[in-house]
């Protein structure tokens, strides 16, 4: 496996069963069925791992009738099922859609150990596998939730090929997921790498600039774009070093070194609200825990395992992007 394949949500080599999205027959007619649980974007977990129940289950009786196949195993096909539509009888809104949701939710035909738990705080503990199936039925299930209605006519769509597609009755339109191409990068110049904070981030949290690709843009100029917009910083030759699926909601990272041909910060407030030079040395303490005030990107972002590597001068795949 490629280093590069061992970032979080990437890498289980999940057989996805494009084959059968479109033939339901074939898919109720394969044994072994069972389903992952989501409510409100957030897996049920146990033990720190997904779980997985049988499609008879009571607990099916509180999902939405449309399931999403996320793929198949040696066991048989793998499913996603809302539950966004059940009210916990104790919910408590306080911490929900916050960065970090600290809450957990239980089914009362579940047992007492699973809940729902924000996947951003359990993403490290999830092997590979339950990783990428969390990651898809979130991003999945967030697009159906966002695009219920034809972007050509307006009328309302329907759930088509098992989750995968959205047809429109009145015009005969299909539309599918959306996933958004974002550029993350690592921009060095000498022992100093650039780094930068969003507005609302835990206290001292940095992280690498990154940004949306453009329309008519290519990789390499999003890269130079973003830096210098947001921090001011001319960046030279560009590279691909690791890509990471971030249903958050639904983006997938394009991670890229870059070199820095200038080091004076014009930090634009609007985007970010700082960016800083941070030595290697000083990051190697952030990420040991013992720096006075960096915290580092959280554990099991792309950032993280970008800076990581780069601490600790890994090679990576050959380059597939030039300047």
């Amino acid at each position: 496996m490629m280093l590069s394949e061992t970032v979080t949500f990437g890498g289980s080599a999940l057989d996805r069963a494009a084959d059968l999205r479109g033939d339901p027959a074939a898919v109720a007619a394969m044994v072994g069925a069972r389903a992952i649980l989501l409510w409100r974007g957030k897996p049920m977990v146990m033990d720190d791992a997904l779980v997985q129940v049988a499609m008879d289950h009571p607990v099916m009786a509180d999902t939405a009738p449309d399931l999403i196949l996320l793929g198949r195993d040696d066991v048989g096909p793998v499913f996603a099922a809302d539950l966004s539509g059940w009210t916990p009888p104790d919910l408590d809104i306080t911490h929900l859609d916050t960065f970090l949701d600290p809450s957990e939710q239980k089914h009362p035909a579940m047992p007492v150990q699973a809940g729902f738990a924000e996947l951003r705080a359990i993403m490290t503990r999830l092997s590979p596998r339950d990783a990428e199936l969390a990651a898809t039925a979130k991003a999945v299930m967030g697009w159906h939730q966002t695009h219920g209605f034809c972007a050509r006519c307006g009328a309302q769509s329907v759930v088509a090929m098992s989750g995968w597609q959205r047809n429109c009755p009145a015009c005969g339109a299909h539309h599918f997921p959306r996933t958004d191409p974002v550029v993350i990068m690592l921009i060095t110049h000498g022992n100093a790498v650039l780094v930068g904070r969003s507005p609302g981030w835990p206290e001292g949290m940095y992280s690498l600039l990154a940004g949306f690709v453009e329309p008519g843009e290519t990789i390499e100029a999003a890269v130079r774009r973003e830096v210098r917009e947001e921090a001011g910083i001319a960046v030279g030759a560009v590279r691909y070093l690791s890509s990471q699926p971030w249903p958050f909601p639904a983006s997938l990272m394009f991670g890229c070194a870059g070199d820095a041909l200038t080091t004076d910060l014009v930090i634009d407030r609007t985007e970010i609200e700082d960016a800083i030079w941070v030595s290697r040395e000083d990051m190697a303490l952030s990420f040991a825990g013992l720096h006075p005030t960096i915290k580092p990107a959280r554990k099991g972002a792309i950032a993280h395992f970008l800076i990581d590597n780069w601490l600790a001068d890994q090679s990576y795949e050959e380059p597939c992007y030039e300047a």
